[in-house]
Formats: structure tokens, sequence, C-alpha cells
């Protein structure tokens, strides 16, 4: 049986102008640490105004970036504590 050892909140915040969606996602993690990431939308100027479907791209790209940070940090402290490079950790 799985026990959780630990629990990550992330959170998203939106701006919107009504043309450009931007969103913020950050985790704080145990050791302290934090990652912030960004992503955008735009809307063209021929689509209907959704905000919804503008965060949830946005928001989309924000934790893409957010989860390849974390990979980037996880190869980095892998190589830290083994003194060699690691092998890639694919998405």
């Amino acid at each position: 049986m799985l026990k959780t050892a630990v629990g990550w909140h992330v959170e998203m915040e939106f701006e919107e102008d009504g043309q450009h969606t931007r969103a913020v996602a950050l985790v704080r993690l145990p050791d302290g640490s934090e990652v912030r990431a960004h992503g955008r939308a735009s809307r063209h100027r021929t689509d209907s105004d959704q905000p919804r479907v503008g965060e949830e791209i946005a928001g989309a790209r924000a934790l893409n970036e957010l989860a390849m940070q974390l990979l980037t940090k996880a190869h980095e402290e892998i190589d830290g504590a083994s003194g060699r490079t690691s092998s890639p950790i694919h998405v």
C-alpha cells in the first residue's frame, strides 16, 4: 500500500485584457524552494470572447513550463548527488 509522503499545491493566477491571457503557475516544494512558470494565450480577433478557453490554454502552457523546470531541477539534484551527468527524463 502506498502512503502519501508529501503533497504539493500549485497556485495559478490569470490576467486578461480581452485579447490576451497570461497565467502564472507556482509550486512551493517541501525543501522551501519555489518554482514559478508563465504561460500566454492570444485570442484571434475573429474568435468569440471566451475567457475560460484563454485561461485553459495559458494555464496549460504555464503548467508545461513548470513541468520542464521541475525536470531540470531534478536532473541538477541527481547530477549533484551522483557526481555524474544523469540520463534524460522523458516526458
